[in-house]
């Protein structure tokens, strides 16, 4: 944890919820925005910085696997602060494809998020797939 806010200081907002499209140029921009919203919250940086790769590798995902080549879906970003935990998820609007076979260099996205992530699911729809992730702070 890091310092609680001065007083009168104003509280930060309990969620963050942020849409692009799937794209991996529009990555980026979603990932820092997320980064700004958790700069907010008595995190340690070693906790935030934990928090966004995992979104960002879910995002990253999303953009990579979820739509057929040439076509941009949306991706939703959103994280909210509960007692105890921090929650992302991230969901897009796509077809889930199981993970093919790994070059060695590739495919350990899902294991990256649930070593970063306290507890980790993934629910599998016809219309998408969102990817939970949460990280207790107490």
């Amino acid at each position: 944890m890091t310092d609680p806010l001065p007083p009168g200081a104003p509280a930060p907002p309990a969620s963050f919820h942020q849409r692009t499209a799937a794209i991996a140029e529009r990555l980026p921009d979603l990932r820092e925005a997320l980064a700004r919203w958790l700069a907010t919250l008595q995190l340690s940086l070693e906790r935030r910085e934990d928090i966004v790769l995992a979104g960002y590798e879910a995002m990253a995902n999303s953009a990579e696997h979820a739509y057929p080549a040439g076509e941009a879906g949306p991706v939703d970003v959103r994280a909210e602060v509960l007692p105890g935990r921090v929650i992302v998820t991230v969901t897009d609007y796509g077809t889930w494809r199981p993970p093919s076979g790994s070059d060695g260099l590739r495919g350990r996205g899902l294991l990256l998020i649930d070593t970063l992530a306290d507890q980790s699911a993934q629910v599998h729809r016809d219309d998408g797939t969102t990817v939970t992730m949460t990280w207790l702070t107490s």
